[in-house]
């Protein structure tokens, strides 16, 4: 009995995140649902499906709908974990146009509406070329009700001090941090040209060896009392900079102008880490 409720509960939950023209009136299915999973995406979006996998993309559903000449198709893509569906929506939004309020976080354009809830990321986009504003609106917040998903940002979003920083500049970078093979994937934080960084491991071991291959990689470098272990240091490329591991954590700002101080600023943010 308990296999079944699971197994009932699991089909529902896939139900809920299969896009299906009937959610909004007056829309009928045009050809067949689509079904993409891990890398045979670049069959559907050859050229762009490398920015998706880079997030961890694992499956995409999808279904075209048309209402007189009208055509919106309809795409949920399904990532690891939220903090990747969140990444993925930063990685595509413009922080020259407002936000809109849908699952983590969303924005309409005349022509499409896009949003992260949970870990799925949901695009509808219209056709023909002409404004769609309220179309496009419309089925996003249909959309929206329909998926289920957390809607609070990723909390590491959080950590980076508000003064100063560059709305809506924090985001998960998933691969090569600061330019950086060695820094696998955190998150960034502008604050104008000074960038901060958070990096979480996956123990306090691997932090540690971290730090060590950025010793290498610098060659010259300042130790820094800070934190488990932090240094400072100049970077041909990304100026003044200081890092310091708290546990498995490693944190602190590049690019850091005269005039401030990188350790002190590293030190402010090491500190509001949990």
């Amino acid at each position: 009995m308990i296999l079944f409720l699971l197994f009932a509960a699991a089909a529902s939950a896939a139900v809920a995140q299969t896009p299906d023209c009937s959610l909004v009136p007056g829309w009928t299915q045009q050809g067949k649902a689509r079904l993409y999973e891990g890398e045979n995406l670049y069959e559907y979006i050859n050229g762009n499906s490398e920015g998706y996998l880079i997030y961890g993309f694992t499956r995409m559903k999808g279904v075209s709908c048309t209402k007189g000449g009208d055509t919106v198709i309809v795409d949920v893509s399904e990532f690891p974990d939220a903090e990747s569906a969140y990444g993925m929506f930063c990685a595509n939004r413009d922080l020259e146009k407002p936000a809109d309020p849908l699952g983590m976080g969303g924005q309409i354009t005349p022509r499409k509406s896009f949003f992260a809830k949970g870990k799925y990321y949901i695009e509808v986009a219209a056709e023909p070329e002409k404004d769609h504003t309220a179309t496009v609106r419309e089925w996003a917040q249909a959309l929206d009700q329909k998926i289920a998903g957390e809607t609070g940002i990723p909390e590491p979003i959080g950590w980076f001090p508000k003064e100063g920083l560059t709305s809506g500049s924090a985001r998960l970078v998933p691969q090569s941090v600061l330019g950086f093979r060695i820094l696998k994937r955190g998150y960034v934080a502008q604050y104008g040209k000074t960038k901060a960084f958070v990096i979480t491991e996956v123990s306090v071991e691997e932090a540690s060896g971290t730090m060590d291959k950025l010793r290498a990689r610098f060659g010259e470098f300042q130790k820094v009392a800070a934190g488990d272990d932090a240094i400072q240091t100049t970077d041909r490329y990304l100026g003044r900079l200081c890092v310091i591991r708290k546990g498995k954590r490693l944190t602190g700002y590049a690019s850091v102008p005269e005039g401030q101080d990188p350790v002190a600023l590293s030190k402010a943010l090491a500190a509001r880490l949990p």
